[in-house]
């Protein structure tokens, strides 16, 4: 996950962040700071394996005309898999080095590119969209047992299963292959699953596109209704961990 770069510990987002959820729609600014203070290198792809086009000096400030998803990097301001396009030094740079005051994206894709949601190889008997479909199907504002505290669950018969495989949201996260997770990625495709810890089962939820998720709980106990990763990580406290395809341990 992120950390958020305006004040340490701070709960919320940054007053210069977006909107979670909503595309940037023009270019930012971010200051370069590496763990050891050494210059900071530029991959001409958004990749570490990349060749290196250049670095950029600890301390210096940067502008980032686009952002996309590449290899998950670990660093000063936590782990993502979004990188910066730098345009003044032709390359990528990994925005777990970056202060932009945002846990988030600050600029638009690059290439107008976005994520999708695939189920391609994993085997579910429902494809995104039909999950989609499935959730907004099930929207209540009654209490239903079912839907209590059964988050994991819920997400699972979404895409035809009855059950995950996992014991909790948080377990399930941790299984699945790095290939199929953004960690800290809060551009969710219309059925991605997004994922929150909070120290013990934590919480996942569908998204239906456009920054809106259909979770169970958040609007009364066994209920199962529209909200944000805003809303789930202010009335919550949960941290936003990042989305993953559909995989789930029942099928692998």
């Amino acid at each position: 996950m992120k950390i958020l770069r305006r004040v340490a510990g701070a709960v919320g987002i940054a007053a210069t962040a977006v909107l979670l959820g909503t595309a940037p729609a023009m270019a930012a600014t971010g200051t370069v700071h590496t763990d050891s203070g050494a210059p900071l290198t530029v991959r001409s792809s958004p990749s570490t394996s990349a060749g290196a086009v250049g670095t950029i000096a600890e301390g210096k400030s940067v502008t980032i005309d686009c952002q996309t998803n590449g290899d998950t990097v670990s660093g000063k301001y936590g782990t993502t898999d979004i990188w910066d396009h730098v345009p003044a030094s032709g390359g990528y740079i990994s925005d777990a080095y970056v202060y932009t005051g945002s846990d988030g994206r600050v600029a638009p894709d690059c290439s107008g590119t976005t994520q999708t949601c695939s189920g391609s190889g994993l085997g579910n008997p429902n494809t995104c969209a039909q999950a989609v479909a499935k959730a907004k199907s099930r929207v209540h504002t009654d209490y239903d047992s079912s839907y209590d505290g059964w988050c994991d669950r819920i997400n699972a018969q979404n895409y035809g299963w009855s059950a995950s495989g996992s014991n909790t949201a948080y377990i399930h996260w941790t299984q699945i292959p790095a290939s199929y997770k953004h960690p800290g990625d809060t551009e969710v495709p219309a059925g991605g699953l997004a994922y929150f810890s909070n120290g013990g089962a934590g919480h996942t939820m569908i998204s239906i596109g456009n920054g809106q998720f259909l979770s169970n709980d958040i609007h009364g106990a066994g209920t199962y209704t529209q909200t944000t990763i805003a809303e789930i990580k202010q009335k919550w406290g949960q941290t936003y961990l990042g989305w993953a395809q559909p995989w789930f341990k029942i099928n692998h």
